[in-house]
C-alpha cells in the first residue's frame, strides 16, 4: 500500500513531488469526457518515470499475440486502444536549460486532481541547475460540454531572473503503447499543418491484415494565445514539423516576477464521428468556437457540468474522509469515462487511464457498471450500454459459429472492440462462456429497474434467443448422472479452468432460459412485434423451448450434503482445503506462485459461487447464503478488483459489519493506495462501480422488489452518517442514514412507494420522511 495521497472530500493531492510514484500518480490523475481522456501526464517534458498517454474513444488496433499456435475458433488477434497524439506538450527551455522536473531541484511541488470541477491543477518551484527559479502553475481539463476538447492553462513566472527563453507548443504523434508486443507503432502520417498559433496533424492507423478491422483517422488540432501583464500579446512563432509533429516555438522575454500566460485548446475529431476528408476543416471551426470562448468561460462551463453530475449522484460519507475521498473518486472516473451519448462505445477496464486489457469490453460492463448508471444518470445511459451488444449480436453468432455452434447460437466475446472475440489465452476465449449469462442478466436489470418492457421488444428477445439457443447446445446429456452438465468451463473465479459443472455457470445457464422464456411471453403481447422476431431469427418455439424446460428440469448442480454448500465445480473437493490465512506470506499468488501451483490450489481469485448467490439471492435463504459466504470467502485472494465489491454486499446482507467494511475499504482505495501494486498500469474502472454498489446496495440495502424501491440500511461504526442519491424511473431521491434513523426525501415533484425494512412508505413529491430503523 502507498499512502502519499492527501485525504481530502473533494480532491486527490499530491503535496510535494514523489518522483518514485510517478506513474501511478499519473493513473490517478487521469482526465476524460467520454470521447477523449489521457493520462496525468506534464505538460512539459519528463525525463523519469512516465507513461505518456491519450486516448480517443472508439479508436483501436490488433496488436499481434506471442502465441506460437492457432486452433479453429482461436481470435486472430489482440485489440488495443491505441495511444493517440499526445496534445498537451508545452516545453519551457531558457538560456539552453530545458525545464525538466526529473533534472532541476522541485520546491512546493503540488498536484490536485480536483473531482468536483473535473480539473487538474500542478503547481511547483524549479531550480535550474544555473540558479535560475521559475514558478509553474498548469491547470488542465477535458470538456465535458465540448467533448471532444480539452484545454490547458499554464502560466509561468520567473523568481530571480530575467531572460529570453523559447516555448515550444506541440502536437506529438511519433508515440507508442507500452504493452505492444512487438515495439509497434501503430500510427501512418496522412497530413500535418501549422500557422501562426496553431497546429494541425491527422494520423491514420495502419491498415491490418484482417479485413474486419478498420482503418481510423484522428485530426488533433491547436490554437494557442500568450498573456503578459494580464493583456494578450501577439508573439513571433515559428513552425516546426517533423514526423508525426507539429510545432510552434516563440521566443518569448521572461521578466523578473511577471506572469507569461499560455492558453492552450486542443481537439480531437475522429473518423468514427466526422468525414475523413472533412476532418481538418472540422477540427479548424471546432477550435474556432472554442478559442473564441475563451479559456475562462470553458472552465465555468466545465464546473458547471460536474455540478450538475453530482447533483444526481453524489455519495456523503461524514466521519470518514479516507472513505469519502474514495467513493468520489470512483464516482467522478466512472462519470468522465462513460457519458452514454453513443451507443458505439463502452467501458474498458482502464478507461482513459491506461493501456493493459486492451481497453476493450468485458462482461465487467454488464455486472457491475450497468447498476450505477441506472442509478445515476439518464435512463438512455444504461439502455445504450445494452444496445451496444444487439449491435453486435451478429459477431456474436459468428463467434459462436467458429467454435461449432449453429442455428443462430449467439457466444459474446470475453473481450471485444466490434463484436469480435480478441482474447489471446484459450481457457478464457473458449470456457469463460458465463460472460453470456451477464449480457441477459443485464437485460433483466434494465427492465427491471427501469420497467422499460418495449426493451425486450425492440432488442432483448432476440439477443436472448441467441444467448438461450447457445446454452441449448453447449450443454449436454450425461447418461452417468442422469443430468444435464457443462464440461469444460473456466467460471468467475479464473485460478481453476476446464472444470466440470461450475455451479455458477450452471446456475446462470438455467436462469437465462427460465427468463428467456418469461420474455417470450411479454414480447408476445404484442403479436405483430413477436410474428416478426420469429421470422426474424427462424425461432421454432414449440421444438426449441421443449429442449429449454428439460434443461431446466434436470440441470446438475455440484453440491455437498455434508456442508450443506454448492460446490464450485465437480471436483472441488478433492483440492486441499486451505484459507487465505495458511498462505499469509505467498500472496499474491499471482505474483509470487507459478500457474500449476495456483491452478491446484483452493484459492478464489474473485467471487464465483457467490457471484451467483449476490445476482440471485432471492432464489437462496439467508441461512444458504451464510454457510456458502462461510466456506469460500476464507479461500478468496481477491486477486480480482471485481471482487471486494460482491462480498461487502453479501456480508452486509448477513450482518457481517466488520468484513463488510473491511472489503468496502479495499475497493474503495484499491487505486488511492495501490493495493494491488498495478496502479501505474492505469485505474480499474469497471471495478469501480462495484465500490458504488457497495455503498448503495451493501449498506444502503437498495434492491428493486415488485417494482419499489426498497431500503435495508445500517450505518457502519466507522461512520457518523452517508447518504446517497438515485435516481428510479420518474423519481430522484436523497436517502441518508443517521445513528437510528433513515431520511429519504423526494427530490421530484411525482409521489413515490418505497419499501424500508419491508414496510412500504408513501412520499410524496418535494417531501421529506423520517423513520427510525
Amino acid at each position: 500500500m502507498k499512502n502519499y495521497i492527501v485525504h481530502n472530500d473533494w480532491c486527490i493531492i499530491e503535496d510535494g513531488f514523489h518522483p518514485e510514484f510517478n506513474e501511478i500518480t499519473e493513473s490517478l490523475m487521469s482526465l476524460g469526457n467520454g470521447r477523449m481522456g489521457g493520462r496525468g501526464n506534464f505538460e512539459e517534458r519528463y525525463s523519469g518515470k512516465t507513461l505518456q498517454g491519450n486516448y480517443v474513444a472508439g479508436v483501436w488496433y490488433p496488436d499481434k499475440t506471442r502465441v506460437g499456435w492457432w486452433k479453429n475458433g482461436y481470435p486472430n488477434y489482440f485489440a488495443k486502444v491505441l495511444n493517440a497524439c499526445n496534445w498537451t506538450g508545452i516545453d519551457l527551455e531558457i538560456d539552453g536549460e530545458v525545464l525538466d522536473l526529473a533534472r532541476c531541484e522541485v520546491r512546493e511541488f503540488r498536484r490536485v486532481l480536483n473531482m468536483q470541477e473535473g480539473t487538474l491543477e500542478r503547481s511547483f518551484i524549479a531550480d535550474f541547475p544555473s540558479g535560475k527559479s521559475v514558478k509553474i502553475n498548469a491547470v488542465r481539463f477535458c470538456s465535458l460540454e465540448d467533448d471532444e476538447a480539452g484545454a490547458i492553462r499554464y502560466s509561468i513566472t520567473p523568481l530571480n531572473f530575467s531572460a529570453y527563453g523559447k516555448l515550444t507548443i506541440s502536437l506529438d504523434g511519433d508515440i507508442y503503447n507500452k504493452d505492444s508486443n512487438h515495439g509497434e507503432q501503430f500510427w501512418n502520417e496522412i497530413s500535418k499543418e501549422t500557422g501562426h498559433g496553431e497546429g494541425y496533424l491527422t494520423l491514420e492507423t495502419k491498415q491490418s491484415k484482417w479485413d474486419t478491422v478498420p482503418v481510423f483517422q484522428v485530426c488533433t488540432g491547436m490554437k494557442f494565445d500568450f498573456c503578459q501583464s494580464g493583456k494578450l500579446v501577439d508573439l513571433q512563432t515559428l513552425p516546426i514539423k517533423k514526423e508525426k509533429y507539429v510545432a510552434n516555438e516563440v521566443k518569448v522575454f521572461f521578466k523578473l516576477n511577471e506572469e507569461t500566460l499560455i492558453c492552450k485548446f486542443a481537439v480531437n475529431l475522429s473518423s468514427e464521428n466526422y468525414a475523413v476528408e472533412n476532418l481538418t476543416a472540422e477540427a479548424k471551426k471546432y477550435l474556432d468556437r472554442i478559442s473564441k470562448k475563451g479559456f475562462s468561460q470553458m472552465l465555468e462551463e466545465q464546473k458547471l457540468a460536474w455540478k450538475k453530475k453530482w447533483e444526481h449522484n453524489d455519495i456523503q460519507i461524514a466521519g470518514d474522509v479516507a472513505a469519502q475521498q474514495g467513493i468520489r473518486f470512483n464516482i467522478f472516473h466512472l462519470q468522465q469515462t462513460y457519458t452514454g451519448q453513443d451507443a458505439r462505445l463502452n467501458i474498458g477496464p482502464k478507461g482513459f487511464t491506461g493501456e493493459k486489457y486492451g481497453g476493450s469490453t468485458y462482461w465487467d460492463t454488464e455486472a457491475y457498471c450497468l447498476p450505477f448508471y441506472l442509478a445515476t444518470s439518464e435512463q438512455m445511459v444504461a439502455r445504450n450500454l445494452l444496445v451496444y451488444r444487439h449491435k453486435h449480436l451478429k459477431k456474436a453468432i459468428e463467434n459462436a459459429e467458429k467454435l461449432g455452434f449453429t442455428n443462430g447460437a449467439a457466444l459474446y466475446p470475453m473481450v471485444t472492440m466490434n463484436g469480435e472475440e480478441c482474447h489471446n489465452e484459450w481457457e478464457i476465449t473458449f470456457e469463460e462462456i458465463h460472460r453470456n449469462g451477464a449480457i441477459a442478466y443485464a437485460i433483466y436489470d434494465y427492465v427491471n429497474y427501469t420497467g422499460d418492457k418495449n426493451y425486450l421488444t425492440e432488442y432483448g428477445l432476440e439477443v436472448l434467443i441467441g444467448i438461450a439457443r447457445f446454452w441449448s447446445q453447449r450443454i449436454n446429456w450425461s447418461g452417468a448422472l442422469q443430468k444435464y452438465v457443462m464440461l469444460g468451463v473456466t467460471g468467475p473465479n479464473e485460478y481453476e479452468n476446464n472444470v466440470n459443472n461450475n455451479w455458477y455457470t450452471n446456475y446462470i445457464a438455467v436462469w437465462c432460459l427460465k427468463y428467456t422464456l418469461e420474455a417470450i411471453e411479454i414480447v408476445k403481447a404484442s403479436e405483430t412485434s413477436y410474428s416478426a422476431l420469429v421470422e426474424l431469427t427462424a425461432f421454432d418455439e414449440e421444438v426449441e423451448t421443449a429442449r429449454w424446460k428439460d434443461i431446466i428440469e434436470k440441470m446438475h448442480f455440484p453440491y455437498d450434503a455434508g456442508r450443506r454448500v454448492y460446490l464450485q465445480q465437480d471436483g472441488f473437493l478433492d483440492k486441499e482445503l486451505l484459507t487465505v490465512h495458511d498462505i499469509a506470506q505467498h500472496r499474491p499468488i499471482n505474483q509470487k506462485w507459478s500457474w500449476d501451483r495456483i491452478l491446484r490450489s483452493c484459492f478464489i481469485k474473485q467471487a464465483d459461487v457467490l457471484q451467483g448467490l449476490y445476482f440471485f439471492e432471492d432464489d437462496f435463504s439467508i441461512d444458504e447464503i451464510e454457510r456458502n459466504f462461510d466456506f469460500y470467502e476464507p479461500m478468496t485472494v481477491h486477486e480480482s478488483s471485481l471482487s471486494p465489491c460482491v462480498h461487502v454486499i453479501l456480508a452486509a446482507k448477513l450482518g457481517k459489519k466488520e468484513k463488510a467494511y473491511e472489503m468496502y475499504v479495499r475497493t474503495a482505495r484499491l487505486d488511492l493506495d495501490d493495493y494491488n501494486n498495478d496502479t501505474e498500469d492505469g485505474l480499474h474502472i469497471t471495478s469501480m462501480a462495484g465500490t458504488w454498489m457497495s455503498v448503495v446496495k451493501g449498506f444502503g440495502g437498495m434492491r428493486v422488489k415488485d417494482g419499489m424501491l426498497s431500503f435495508s440500511p445500517y450505518l457502519p461504526e466507522q461512520w457518523q452518517s452517508f447518504s446517497f442519491i438515485i435516481g428510479f424511473r420518474q423519481n430522484s431521491l436523497k436517502v441518508s442514514i443517521y445513528p437510528g434513523q433513515i431520511a429519504i426525501e423526494n427530490l421530484s415533484e411525482t409521489a413515490i412507494n418505497v419499501l424500508v425494512n419491508g414496510s412500504m412508505v408513501s412520499i410524496n413529491g418535494s417531501e421529506t420522511v423520517e423513520l427510525a430503523h
